[in-house]
């Protein structure tokens, strides 16, 4: 007998998503909501705050990876004040830990109206994270599934100015060392904090903002997280 078409779809779908990559064993990935509601971060033009963009993206970051297979910590984004140490200690026992956050830029950038002209993702890593060769190697997979994805790295991180000059470790996928980050050199396992965005420049925030681009985005990030953890 053949099934209909609405009722075969579900099926389908199921089947997809059993036939996803799974990893070797339960590994553990502690993904991070940067930021809170009381200290929200970067704010946007049209008045979008880090935070909000964050925990969207990371709530996507972390249902991808579970339905994958992987034991999800979820750290943050639940509405709560939570310290930055406090973050890494939640996150005791995994393999990964990933913190999400969205990009602003110098003050001065901005009070020059020149917001429109930064854009684009970066990663970061701490040579002082006990495990930094392994941050470094699932950063870098991270930032070719975004560069994949059709994102751009933004670079300006390293312009040579007080408050950024941050060295670049790899210039095609968009990784900078900031040693002293403190979710990434408390983290006792490899660490990369992601800026997915720059929600500073006005087209940055809509295009953020779209359902479209934060699936994309996430998709891009798990898939990165999944090859950083391949034995």
């Amino acid at each position: 007998m053949r099934l209909p078409r609405h009722t075969l779809a579900p099926i389908l779908v199921t089947l997809n998503l059993l036939c996803l990559p799974l990893p070797a064993r339960a590994a553990t990935v502690a993904v991070d909501v940067g930021h809170t509601p009381k200290h929200f971060g970067a704010r946007g033009p049209a008045g979008g705050e880090e935070y909000s963009f964050n925990r969207a993206l990371g709530r996507a970051v972390a249902d991808l990876l579970a339905m994958r297979g992987y034991v999800v910590i979820r750290v943050g984004g639940d509405g709560r004040e939570l310290e930055l140490r406090q973050r890494t200690e939640q996150a005791a026992g995994a393999d990964l830990f990933v913190s999400i956050h969205h990009d602003s830029i110098q003050q001065a950038w901005i009070d020059a109206g020149r917001r429109g002209e930064f854009s684009g993702y970066a990663l970061f890593v701490s040579e002082k994270n006990p495990a930094y060769p392994a941050s470094l190697q699932c950063a870098q997979h991270i930032g070719e599934q975004l560069r994949g994805a059709g994102e751009v790295p933004s670079l300006y991180h390293a312009t040579p100015i007080a408050g950024e000059n941050r060295p670049i470790l790899d210039t095609l996928r968009g990784v900078h060392r900031f040693d002293d980050l403190i979710v990434l050199k408390t983290a006792t396992m490899p660490a990369v904090l992601v800026e997915a965005g720059v929600i500073a420049n006005p087209q940055e925030e809509v295009r953020l903002g779209k359902a479209a681009t934060r699936e994309r985005l996430a998709r891009a990030i798990a898939d990165g997280i999944a090859r950083c953890l391949q034995p």
